[in-house]
């Protein structure tokens, strides 16, 4: 009787080569990168670069005539709407109170004051605000910026207003600031201009205050 011989275990097949694979692996492979590219190209087509930056944007329009008229109702301070040449333009207003900003002169205590403040821009491109309120001097100042001190005094067709200047934390000029008191048979006012426009953007803006009638109230 024969004894069968034991057969030899089939050998397992040769990995294929990477590079006899076809070309379905290579396109899945790069498939997203290519997707991927595409998108890449179409967000940079949509953009724009300008080499100076972006571009100034349209400026907030305010109507400070109408600010002031209302300010004028609701505040006990006579308040001026100030006419002012082509090329400036109000931008912003505000109202706020000045806790301690005034002495009562019935009981030489002191008191809460109101202001109105209405910002423009000058031709220059630059702001410069104009804020009237029933504050004592020094508390309007020191309000608008504690950091400057009186140096001097401006003339401005024959009304004498204060200069205040000073310098940051950073040893960097402050923006100035320039103050009066004009009288009105509904009471003083005490006015003040700031910002970084010109000095004769700031007598012209000084100019048109004083010489303007205070607005009716009620």
């Amino acid at each position: 009787m024969t004894t069968p011989q034991p057969q030899p275990a089939p050998h397992p097949k040769p990995a294929k080569s990477r590079l006899l694979h076809d070309g379905r692996d290579m396109f899945w492979s790069i498939a997203p990168l290519v997707v991927a590219c595409v998108v890449l190209a179409g967000l940079l087509g949509m953009c724009s670069f300008q080499a100076g930056g972006p571009g100034p944007g349209p400026v907030p329009s305010h109507d400070a005539a109408a600010a002031l008229r209302a300010d004028a109702d609701a505040l006990d301070v006579p308040i001026r709407l100030p006419a002012l040449p082509e090329g400036w333009q109000s931008n912003s207003g505000s109202r706020k109170g000045i806790e301690g900003g005034r002495v009562d002169p019935a009981t030489g205590q002191p008191g809460r004051a109101v202001s109105s403040t209405v910002g423009y821009l000058a031709p220059s491109g630059m702001y410069v605000s104009l804020t009237q309120s029933n504050a004592d001097e020094d508390k309007l100042v020191g309000s608008l910026n504690p950091d400057v001190l009186p140096t001097g005094v401006v003339d401005v067709d024959g009304v004498r207003w204060v200069v205040y200047e000073g310098s940051d934390d950073d040893g960097d000029p402050a923006e100035p600031v320039w103050t009066t008191r004009l009288d009105a048979a509904g009471g003083p006012a005490q006015i003040a201009l700031t910002g970084a426009a010109t000095t004769e953007e700031f007598r012209t803006l000084a100019s048109a205050t004083q010489t303007a009638s205070p607005l009716p109230a009620g």
